[in-house]
């Protein structure tokens, strides 16, 4: 099977006619979801039909751009292959979003408008199409400039565009659209940073000590015993929310049982492997992650198919509630038919569209690695809990993108500072070009040594540094670390998705509004 830098190749290199292949089979799903939603209904109202294409539409989006999340630092790792990845994805976003999507959604997208300001029923099912369609139209373009972003804040954007078109200014909550501007800053922010953190105290605890593997068959057990309480909690708390609410404490105790359990099977198959050559050691530790991470993946998919596929079928069922009962309700059944189509849009996007983004999340941004990859599934998990109970609204995919920002970062200022620990090294050391190998010596013991004897071995250095040999200057510092930005982290794609980030909710919600004017010019004789 080819590798998946081999299938990225293919992609990226493919003929018009593979396009022509993709989009024939989208709007086929298109139409056979709007095709069954005529043939299943006698005498259904025309506006139901046009939903359901608009539905499948936006389902398709969301797997083509969403999923890139869950399974990007994988696959960017080499953790699990990009065919794999697309295959474990497809199953578990499909089976969370038909087992545990939910029986009720919100018909009002996070209470952003009020429907009581609503004209009548047909006027909120126009609102509805304009800004299921908006989000979908807004989600393709994001997907096709390759940068990743909020499919919530797509519909959002949708729902306040629309709204504001059919009721007016007032019809808007902003204070939760306030909210949920903030959210735009706190959850990458937050995510980024707990990332950083646990890749720095990965590196502390193991990377940098002098035995590293002693280091990680001691410590990884525990990282990946705390990887399991997580991803159970993550699990329990948003994954089957909508089918088994145990709120936070038994979530949390259960995520600790089923992270014990972890923690004692890892540590007895790391028994007695804590040998191996230096030069294969960082490999090695890299392996130890690879069937977690894996896991990692299904689990967020699992998750992420359960939650957002809301975004979908949330508006298409509110609209067939609306239809059905011929008045506007806080809250509509998901019938099986729509979590279903919402279920298959989610894969058949992914399968056909999502490779571009998850190669951008995995090897664009930064350089991936599985202890990498693992922070990053880490505070995806741990910010979504953390935000979630404290009530503040929060995107699975700013968050992922945050952390892996906060890798690049981290990575950058650590490699900077190493560099420049060694050019001062060379500054202070007496060593002339007749003891060259005196200065080698001294380098070499550098760079094996653990953290504390790193410090000891500068301090005694420069201890002996003769006056005035001192160190770099800092604008010597600023330049250096700036060099090695460029190589960690691509400052042109940071730039591209934080743009689209700030401009997803006014260009969705710009979108809809002219939809929505023009369903309404359509629909009203």
């Amino acid at each position: 099977m080819a590798s998946w830098e081999k299938i990225l190749k293919m992609r990226d290199g493919a003929s018009l006619a593979g396009q022509l292949i993709r989009l024939g089979l989208s709007l086929l799903f298109i139409a056979g979801a709007a095709l069954y939603t005529h043939l299943s209904f006698d005498g259904i109202n025309f506006s139901l039909v046009v939903a359901a294409g608009f539905g499948a539409y936006m389902a398709l989006n969301i797997g083509a751009s969403d999923v890139s999340n869950n399974v990007g630092p994988a696959v960017g790792a080499r953790a699990i292959s990009l065919f794999w990845a697309i295959v474990i994805a497809a199953i578990f976003e499909a089976l969370g979003a038909i087992v545990a999507g939910g029986d009720v959604v919100g018909t009002i997208k996070g209470g952003i408008i009020d429907p009581a300001q609503i004209e009548d029923a047909n006027t909120f099912v126009w609102l509805m199409m304009a800004a299921l369609l908006a989000g979908a139209l807004w989600l393709h373009l994001a997907t096709w400039m390759g940068a990743p972003v909020s499919t919530t804040h797509s519909i959002v954007g949708g729902v306040l565009g629309a709204g504001i078109a059919a009721g007016g200014w007032g019809i808007a909550n902003w204070h939760t659209m306030g909210v949920i501007a903030s959210s735009w800053l706190t959850s990458p922010l937050l995510g980024g940073m707990i990332a950083a953190g646990l890749l720095y105290a990965i590196k502390r605890t193991i990377t940098y000590q002098a035995d590293v593997m002693d280091a990680a068959c001691r410590r990884v057990p525990v990282l990946l015993g705390l990887m399991g309480w997580a991803f159970i909690s993550y699990l329990l708390l948003k994954g089957l929310k909508a089918k088994l609410d145990l709120g936070l404490p038994t979530s949390v105790l259960l995520g600790l049982a089923g992270g014990g359990l972890i923690l004692w099977i890892t540590r007895a198959r790391l028994a007695g492997k804590n040998h191996c050559p230096p030069e294969q050691e960082r490999d090695r530790v890299n392996q130890m992650f690879g069937v977690p991470l894996m896991f990692a993946a299904a689990l967020l998919s699992f998750a992420h198919g359960s939650n957002d596929v809301a975004n979908a079928i949330g508006p298409l069922a509110a609209i067939y509630d609306t239809i059905a009962h011929a008045a506007i309700s806080d809250s509509a059944a998901v019938p099986m038919w729509i979590l279903v189509i919402g279920a298959v849009g989610l894969v058949i996007g992914l399968a056909l569209y999502g490779p571009k983004l998850i190669h951008t999340v995995g090897t664009e941004i930064t350089e991936m690695d599985p202890l990498r990859a693992y922070c990053i599934a880490m505070s995806a998990a741990i910010t979504v809990i953390l935000c979630s109970q404290l009530g503040l609204p929060v995107s699975t995919t700013h968050v992922t993108i945050g952390a892996v920002f906060g890798v690049g970062f981290l990575r950058e200022y650590l490699k900077a500072n190493y560099h420049r620990i060694i050019q001062e090294i060379k500054r202070h050391h007496r060593a002339q070009e007749a003891d060259l190998s005196e200065l080698e010596d001294f380098l070499r013991r550098f760079e094996t040594a653990a953290l504390p004897e790193k410090t000891d071995m500068l301090k005694r250095l420069k201890e002996q540094t003769k006056a005035g040999e001192g160190p770099m200057s800092g604008k010597q510092r600023k330049r250096l670390r700036k060099v090695h930005r460029k190589h960690l982290v691509k400052r042109s794609i940071v730039r591209r998705m934080i743009a689209a980030w700030i401009i997803t909710v006014p260009a969705s919600a710009l979108m809809a509004a002219f939809i929505f004017y023009a369903i309404r010019g359509a629909m009203l004789p």
